[in-house]
């Protein structure tokens, strides 16, 4: 699919439609669902799995990586413990289509360009490739004792912190120096040698050209969809918070763009705020899906309360607007909570956040220049803790998500009913708690469950039934008493979901052109 490609100016932003291809997404780790993603590819080819999903999101630790699970990356290359070739080849000769991550905001420290910076300091080609944090803030400090510039606080107050402390890591250079770096993510500096993200340099021409040599390695792989991981962060500037600065964001969005463009790959660009700040509605101002992270909280607000009020109208915004997105119950970050603020009040999403907690959840927050928590961010779970291990939500759930307009993404361990892993959490921090890898031996034995079989048959009803896709109606009608209504039309096709919250029980009409019946 070739996307339409636009250029954004500093005053003005076009209206450009970019959609992608229906159909149902899977969403897992290379080693999720077996050891290796051949493992992965057989699963999606198996009798039971059969007309359920069009696309593949291979999750980024199939490329060389080392701390987050794949998402500070050493290089594109295929790590071929998980993930070779004739596994690739394999997804797509079995028609499933690719999503893949790219990083744009950061490399790791084992990378070949940060290993030869550390190597050769002031004489590498890549000395400009990261971005130094003194010289960034040349005259807009003082020097701290330990050697980095600490910003005036009128530009520390703007920085936008997803860790406690300043964002920086120390960095040694040959000749003896030490030279401070931006690192906006994780770091372990006391590893030998130091783990870390290091932000990369926009600035430099050489990170433009490891981009498209990037995308051209991403479009080889196959993938039809990339997903821009950490875009937002990438655009800095003195004054500002460090997170989708403008114009220079859509600057940077604009110029990867035009690489995909000529690739014919569809980019989705990943990015978490508050639903009150509207920046879901600008990425679609300017032509670009996104991700549907409303969705999640809203649909656990719903079951909970047994009032879906502000989902049903969330779902009317989308049909309204015509928004093209992702959605998704759970995924590989948990459940996003930062970005229902605007559409439930703070005292619901204290509540939500409780009920996760109570029920096993981890909480992520997000913290100031001074190292103390100014919001909430995410609960790490599994979507099927946070419905308190109950079958019959886990799938009004579903049926909601597979009903709603965009298209949907599966997370894994969801499908398999897969609780939280504590002891995971404990070692490796609270992200692992959502993503435990299954043997082919457990997927076997799950499998047989109940909730499982059922999920699949409603993901094989919503890709092969020729009510649902981008050109459907759409139609959302609340009821009383805590019930409400999806109707997707096309044609002489018809689908009536209809849920009750406070039951926690659905029902599925269809019309295939001879009249109204149950789904079998």
């Amino acid at each position: 699919m070739k996307t339409v490609g636009v250029e954004i100016g500093a005053e003005h932003h076009h209206d450009v439609n970019m959609s992608i291809p229906d159909g149902v997404m899977f969403n897992a780790y290379p080693d999720s669902c077996g050891k290796t993603l051949g493992a992965a590819a057989a699963l999606l080819t198996r009798p039971e799995l059969e007309g359920t999903f069009r696309y593949f999101y291979v999750l980024p630790s199939m490329f060389r990586s080392d701390i987050d699970r794949g998402f500070s990356v050493i290089s594109y290359e295929l790590d071929e413990e998980l993930a070779r070739p004739a596994d690739l080849t394999a997804l797509q000769n079995s028609g499933i289509e690719l999503k893949l991550d790219f990083v744009l905001n950061h490399l790791s420290t084992q990378s070949p360009q940060f290993r030869n910076l550390l190597a050769n300091g002031d004489d590498s080609p890549y000395v400009d490739f990261f971005l130094d944090w003194n010289a960034f803030w040349r005259d807009k400090g003082t020097t701290a004792p330990e050697g980095h510039v600490a910003p005036d606080e009128r530009y520390l107050q703007a920085l936008f912190m997803r860790k406690p402390g300043l964002p920086i890591m120390p960095v040694p250079f040959p000749d003896g120096s030490t030279r401070y770096y931006w690192n906006t993510f994780y770091q372990d500096a006391a590893a030998d040698p130091p783990l870390a993200q290091m932000d990369l340099n926009a600035q430099s021409p050489a990170v433009w050209e490891f981009y498209d040599r990037t995308l051209k390695r991403l479009a080889g792989y196959g993938a039809r969809i990339v997903r821009l991981d950490a875009f937002a962060y990438l655009h800095k500037q003195a004054g500002k918070s460090n997170f989708f600065n403008e114009p220079g964001t859509w600057e940077y969005l604009a110029r990867v763009r035009a690489t995909a463009d000529r690739l014919h790959v569809a980019l989705l660009p990943e990015i978490h705020a508050k639903y009150s700040d509207g920046t879901y509605r600008k990425l679609h101002d300017v032509g670009y899906p996104f991700y549907d992270f409303f969705l999640p909280g809203l649909v656990l607000h719903a079951i909970e309360t047994g009032d879906g009020a502000t989902l049903a109208a969330w779902l009317q915004e989308v049909v309204d607007e015509g928004y093209s997105t992702v959605n998704m119950l759970g995924c590989h970050d948990g459940i996003p909570v930062l970005d229902v603020a605007g559409l439930l009040d703070e005292t619901g999403i204290d509540a939500l956040i409780q009920t996760m907690l109570d029920r096993g959840g981890r909480v992520k927050n997000l913290y100031g220049p001074d190292g103390k928590k100014i919001s909430y961010y995410q609960v790490n779970t599994t979507f099927y803790n946070a419905l308190g291990e109950n079958p019959q939500k886990l799938l009004l759930a579903r049926a909601i998500q597979l009903f709603a307009p965009g298209i949907p993404q599966v997370w894994y361990l969801d499908l398999f009913a897969g609780t939280n892993d504590y002891a995971a959490a404990d070692a490796g921090g609270h992200k692992e708690i959502n993503r435990t890898n299954l043997s082919t031996d457990e997927i076997e034995r799950r499998l047989d469950l109940p909730v499982v079989r059922s999920q699949l048959e409603l993901i094989r009803f919503r890709s092969t039934f020729p009510a649902f896709g981008p050109d459907s109606s759409l139609q959302v009608d609340r009821g009383a008493h805590g019930t409400f209504t999806i109707t997707r039309s096309r044609g002489s096709h018809r689908a009536i979901l209809t849920c009750d919250l406070r039951a926690h029980s659905f029902d599925i009409q269809v019309d295939d052109g001879q009249g109204m019946r149950p789904l079998d």
